[in-house]
């Protein structure tokens, strides 16, 4: 009996032992995230049509903004990113394709990619993903202003080919990739293919971090565009925190004859500047000066284009996942671009708006 009971005590080790080293074998990671987020704006002029930015064109309307989903999964060197979004906010993301981003249940495949670990500092990525420039992202509760800035509205969404992340130190890193045209999935009618890089600089060491990015080719109208963006941030100390985002993109139609080709552009300057007065309670203002003196963009009914420069004060109240955003937005443009309710222009618009953000 004796013998029995050491040889099961044995055996019941030994299986012990095989469990335990079955469950300290690497796993495959798997994690999945998501958001979504609710608004109410109320523009001073009375009405909707004066909003010339992405995402919040309304008017004393209370609005869905989107729900996203997000699954990661990697195992070895492989992993694969998918991201959802459902609403009108994910259809104006991903204007180009149908349904109309007028329907609030529009959905759009923010990013779905697949990566290998080539080397231990060589990632190379095939799919969608979202753009490399810039400083504001898609994503609500990524934002401490919940209305976007002009700069992230008139550039490009998303980036859809292949890329390399390449770690170049501790410190620097890069990024190099061939795309379709800006904000398309799929094209059939253009050969013409995208060029993107990144230079990022964030030592561990400091608190700040430089980005310099770059996008360039023609798009499916024959357009060449070239833009060169710049992204800094820098923490101050526990309470303020810097960001800037300056950005310059021209554009020629290679169309038309030579002697009949004129160079247009377009380009943006804002600063963040976000206090953090305690971990739930934090303040940001953003100040923006966008220029379309050829009329690419916003101006492109005003002869002669113009500017705009607009402040943004945001307070941001957190209580966990949930963020509360407060929000107070004044535009003024160099010409009556905006519309009073009477159907009187203007050159300034105002808002007031309160947005709810949850995060998991």
């Amino acid at each position: 009996m004796k013998r029995m009971l050491t040889t099961l005590f044995v055996m019941g080790n030994s299986f012990v032992a095989w469990s335990q080293s079955s469950d300290t074998l690497p796993a495959p990671a798997f994690k999945i995230s998501g958001s979504a987020d609710v608004y109410y704006k109320y523009n001073l002029n009375g009405n909707y049509t004066d909003n010339k930015t992405s995402f919040t064109n309304s008017h004393n309307s209370f609005e869905l903004g989107m729900v996203s989903l997000k699954v990661e999964h990697g195992f070895k060197k492989g992993s694969i990113v998918a991201d959802l979004g459902f609403g009108k906010r994910a259809g104006e993301f991903s204007y180009n394709e149908p349904p109309s981003p007028s329907n609030g249940l529009s959905m759009a495949i923010k990013q779905l990619y697949v990566s290998y670990q080539l080397t231990e500092k060589v990632k190379l990525s095939l799919g969608s993903y979202a753009t490399h420039v810039g400083y504001e992202l898609v994503d609500a509760y990524l934002n401490r202003n919940y209305s976007m800035s002009y700069m992230f509205s008139y550039g490009p969404f998303f980036n859809t080919g292949v890329k390399a992340d390449i770690t170049l130190s501790s410190s620097l890193s890069a990024m190099v990739g061939v795309f379709n045209p800006t904000d398309l999935k799929s094209v059939t009618l253009n050969s013409h293919k995208y060029i993107g890089a990144q230079l990022g600089f964030a030592p561990a060491e400091t608190p700040i971090k430089l980005y310099l990015n770059y996008l360039e080719g023609k798009d499916t109208l024959g357009v060449q565009n070239h833009q060169v963006d710049v992204v800094a941030t820098y923490q101050v100390n526990n309470v303020l925190g810097l960001g800037y985002n300056g950005t310059y993109s021209t554009y020629l139609n290679t169309r038309a004859p030579k002697e009949d080709r004129n160079s247009a552009n377009w380009w943006g300057s804002a600063l963040y500047v976000n206090c953090d007065f305690t971990n739930k309670v934090g303040l940001t203002l953003r100040g923006e000066y966008f220029s379309d003196k050829d009329g690419v963009k916003v101006f492109g009914a005003v002869p002669g284009g113009g500017s705009v420069v607009a402040g943004t004060l945001s307070l941001n109240y957190k209580a966990g996942n949930l963020t509360i955003i407060p929000e107070f937005r004044v535009d003024k443009a160099s010409a009556d671009i905006f519309q009073k309710s009477d159907g009187a222009p203007s050159g300034v618009t105002a808002n007031v708006l309160f947005a709810a953000v949850y995060h998991f």
